[in-house]
């Protein structure tokens, strides 16, 4: 089959027109940025004693921290977070909350077919706790219950939506509805489905961490954890810091892209780069003509795709498409920069919204993934079972990382439950080899998933390969 070029390719807008949408760009995450300064951390001075110490103070450590107090008030908790609270992964993302636990329906279905129901009702139950949770609290995290609308940008991608609104999995729109939901200028047709909010996700950080500290939770920033270990079946944990110690009986790590304290799973994530792109608040009669009343989240399914959503305050944001690993599984600050992606991202921001010349894009940014091989979220114990382990989230860790809580308190106590019982928590994925063969495997499959959007989505020998093996990614 012939390779073709794709929407994005054939219709570049002017270099003055991307120019003037990039000009004032910092480099800066607007959601950190907008909630401010956070005051003085608090900082872990001496050794401390816990009945439970969270790792990590990103969504699945607060959510951890939050739902474990839930469980038991009498519960002394300890939550460590080696920078500021939400500064990495959870403070970056775009701000979709999905019901999805499996990152999508086909992913799920393709690993755990004999599970894949019980894994959606479960992920319907999770986003209705969090709504709950946000409702209940009143906490200020910018919650809309928005929905989610899938875009066909090429032709072949049509009949995928229509096998999909065909199986039950959401509401076929043709070009006219879809461009009417949304005034998109590359749809040909959309699905609309409901199992999708939208978060501030800076806000919602605080608003956990408020949540936390009311229910008694002890929170210290800064605080560097170097290593967890135990001696015996029986005894305590002791998770050291650069500075300090704190013993424990439990352990919940939630330390995300981060090489993992648990040395056996150090090999089970790769950091792959996001980008993003929010502009200024958008004009009114620019609003007015894309439309967006019912203000959905939109991601298009190509390989490469885009995710992008309105904030409260109506500006756009817009990411996705590149996902660039760097050798070595590192996470540095330089990797942020990447004037060639944020570049192309405006050029099919243009493209799809041509109604935007003339807008500015105020802020650009880019956070770590925490990638596995089967592309959500895996969990673990070590210790003989005192210490629970979650990662593997693959950037749908706004809801999930909810649902990982709550294994990894069942974990950490014992408990057979539905959640533990699943296959899905049981397996761990495949662990990705090191590097050279990572970035030699990771930029092979890059490469056959672009090739594949030029040729009609036909997967080439590489990646039906990866399919066979159960490392194919279809979400």
């Amino acid at each position: 089959m012939a390779a073709a070029p794709t929407v994005y390719e054939r219709r570049r807008p002017a270099a003055a027109l991307v120019d003037h949408l990039l000009g004032e760009a910092r480099q800066a995450c607007f959601w950190i940025e907008d909630v401010g300064d956070p005051g003085p951390p608090e900082l872990l001075r001496g050794d401390h004693r816990g009945d439970l110490v969270v790792v990590g103070g990103g969504f699945a450590g607060l959510w951890t921290a939050v739902r474990a107090k839930e469980r038991d008030p009498g519960r002394h908790v300890v939550l460590l977070e080696g920078e500021r609270l939400g500064w990495a992964a959870s403070g970056r993302n775009g701000g979709f909350c999905s019901a999805s636990l499996t990152h999508g329906y086909e992913n799920g279905r393709s690993r755990w077919p004999d599970e894949i129901d019980t894994l959606e009702r479960m992920g319907r139950e999770n986003l209705d706790g969090i709504e709950c949770t946000v409702r209940e609290h009143g906490l200020d995290a910018d919650f809309e219950r928005t929905g989610n609308l899938a875009v066909a940008v090429e032709p072949h991608q049509v009949a995928w939506l229509q096998e999909a609104a065909a199986a039950g999995h959401g509401r076929f729109l043709d070009e006219a509805a879809v461009r009417a939901e949304v005034n998109g200028h590359v749809y040909l047709a959309g699905i609309e489905s409901h199992d999708t909010a939208l978060v501030h996700p800076a806000k919602l950080v605080r608003a956990l961490a408020g949540l936390a500290r009311s229910l008694g939770v002890e929170i210290f920033e800064h605080a560097r954890v170097t290593r967890v270990d135990a001696d015996g079946r029986r005894g305590p944990v002791r998770v050291e810091l650069d500075r300090g110690r704190v013993v424990a009986d439990r352990v919940a790590l939630a330390t995300n892209v981060f090489p993992s304290l648990v040395r056996r799973y150090r090999l089970h994530t790769v950091p792959v780069y996001d980008y993003v792109l929010m502009t200024e608040p958008l004009p009114a009669d620019v609003l007015a003509d894309i439309g967006w009343r019912r203000r959905q989240g939109v991601d298009d399914l190509a390989n490469q795709f885009h995710y992008y959503r309105l904030s409260a305050d109506d500006r756009l944001l817009f990411g996705g498409y590149d996902a660039i690993y760097h050798p070595g599984r590192r996470v540095r600050p330089e990797y942020e920069r990447r004037p060639e992606t944020f570049r192309r991202l405006g050029e099919h921001l243009l493209t799809t919204f041509p109604q935007l010349a003339g807008v500015r894009v105020t802020h650009q940014w880019a956070g770590a993934i925490d990638t596995c091989t089967r592309f959500c979220a895996f969990y673990g114990t070590a210790h003989r079972g005192r210490v629970a382990h979650a990662a593997g989230f693959t950037g749908l860790g706004v809801g999930a990382s909810r649902f990982a809580a709550d294994v990894m308190l069942d974990l950490l106590d014992g408990a057979q439950t539905e959640r533990t019982s699943l296959e899905m928590v049981r397996r761990a994925p495949l662990p990705f080899p090191p590097d050279p063969l990572a970035r030699a495997g990771i930029d092979l499959t890059r490469w056959s998933l672009v090739r594949a959007d030029r040729r009609q989505g036909e997967r080439n020998l590489w990646l039906r390969t990866l399919d066979r093996c159960g490392l194919g990614f279809d979400s």
